[in-house]
């Protein structure tokens, strides 16, 4: 006997951009989202049956017109319109998810001052959000950043580590420390800054990285959790993964030239793995 186990299925890359008007310049907003239905949808896969199937193509028109009339600034509370609009108006559905990425955009600088209505693409990190609901339950919310790529040209080392027949890598105590950091948390208040929050969970990480002398990408991970758990009491637990995206020092003693660690190759492939979860005592 084979049957159905479990199903959903929705709407993927759906490009938002939007642009929010005020006498005093504009607001811009980059957002790709994916929205996932779970529900009542058995007859469709047993019998071809597509009469409690809402079209993946309105689910788009769906992101598009909630977003025209939302007032929201902070990503999550869009995911909280959105599933709550589409609960309410698709009585077979019993659960939505949606998850947003959103792309960095900053204000043009003229002449030393912000200008209101230009902006130029920040770097390749990404804001996200995780957003899921069932018609019973409270909302389960889960935010952070991927691909956050930082450097250090000093106060970075590896030392003391195991060593054997099939070691090479040299001990040293000035290297550069190069990562793209991904990091994700979950609320346990539902109403909040959001906004505000990521932005400081982000600035508490990114000023220790920048401060802190490191012994191994593991210290200073556990360091930049330790600070943004520090830095936001409404967050209990974060999680951290950071690639070690080596910087190799090039030996240019074949052409008769020193290299006082100074010349390097970047490379990404392959590369160390670094990931951990930070959190309070219980």
């Amino acid at each position: 006997m084979i049957e159905l186990a479990e199903n959903r299925y929705g709407k993927s890359r759906i490009r938002l951009m939007k642009v929010s008007r005020t006498p005093k310049g504009n607001e811009l907003r980059e957002w790709t989202v994916q929205v996932l239905l779970i529900g009542d949808f058995d007859s469709a896969h047993y019998e071809g049956d597509n009469s409690k199937i809402l079209p993946t193509d309105t689910m788009k028109n769906t992101v598009y017109s909630v977003a025209r009339k939302s007032s929201a600034i902070a990503m999550e509370d869009y995911a909280k319109e959105l599933v709550d609009f589409l609960l309410a108006r698709n009585p077979k559905v019993t659960s939505v998810s949606v998850a947003i990425e959103g792309t960095m955009w900053k204000r043009l600088s003229i002449d030393g001052k912000p200008h209101p209505t230009s902006f130029m693409r920040g770097s390749g990190e990404l804001q996200t959000t995780a957003v899921s609901r069932g018609r019973t339950d409270g909302f389960i919310i889960h935010s952070g950043f991927t691909n956050l790529v930082v450097m250090k040209t000093a106060d970075s080392g590896f030392e003391g580590y195991i060593q054997d027949e099939l070691t090479t890598l040299k001990p040293t105590s000035d290297r550069l420390f190069c990562t793209a950091v991904t990091a994700q948390w979950s609320y346990t208040v539902q109403a909040l800054a959001f906004d505000a929050m990521r932005a400081a969970m982000r600035e508490a990480m990114l000023k220790t990285f920048a401060n802190h002398k490191s012994k191994s990408v593991q210290e200073t991970l556990y360091e930049m959790g330790k600070s943004a758990l520090e830095r936001v009491a409404e967050v209990d637990e974060i999680n951290i993964t950071m690639p070690n995206k080596h910087c190799l020092l090039v030996d240019l003693s074949r052409f008769g030239q020193d290299n006082p660690n100074e010349i390097f190759v970047p490379t990404d492939e392959p590369a160390g793995h670094i990931e951990a979860r930070v959190r309070r005592k219980l």
